[in-house]
């Protein structure tokens, strides 16, 4: 039976739980973070590879308040809870979880997968958590991004 979109998103300590059962079940967990405003391709490719590296995927979602933060007070388009449903909707995300904070390094170290990817944008010296997860036993890669896909250059285009 498939699993519902909503039961894979979780608070903090039931996401944590999932993650000792599957780190008991022998399970690869691997963490990845992103606004992902609006679903594009080169979200969903990120996603799948990410997912590769291991056997059981968390996603954290930033928060509509961190989004703002980050990106502007326009932003996010979507609320917090339809990203993280759609997110959720991915046959390769196991978990999302929600965090508030401007940087998911909290959620990291408590929740400490086994792999940490992010997209190659970054290098291991700007990846939030990079240190915690390789001290903790962890790795930390980076996957290549399909080029010329951002939210950033989808609104541009939508506000020509």
């Amino acid at each position: 039976m498939p699993v519902s979109t909503q039961y894979k998103i979780c608070e903090l300590a039931e996401a944590l739980q999932r993650r000792d059962d599957w780190k008991s079940a022998g399970e690869q967990v691997v963490f990845t973070n992103g606004c992902f405003d609006i679903l594009h391709l080169g979200h969903v490719d990120y996603l799948e590879k990410a997912h590769q590296t291991g056997s059981k995927m968390i996603v954290g979602v930033n928060s509509d308040a961190s989004v703002r933060v980050l990106k502007g007070p326009e932003r996010p388009v979507n609320n917090e809870y339809a990203r993280a449903r759609i997110i959720a909707s991915l046959q390769f995300v196991d978990l999302v979880i929600v965090f508030h904070e401007e940087t998911p390094l909290e959620l990291i170290n408590i929740l400490l997968p086994d792999i940490l990817v992010k997209g190659d944008d970054y290098s291991f010296e700007t990846i939030v958590g990079a240190k915690e997860v390789i001290a903790a036993g962890g790795q930390v890669k980076t996957i290549p991004l399909v080029p010329s896909y951002s939210t950033t250059g989808i609104i541009q285009k939508l506000k020509q």
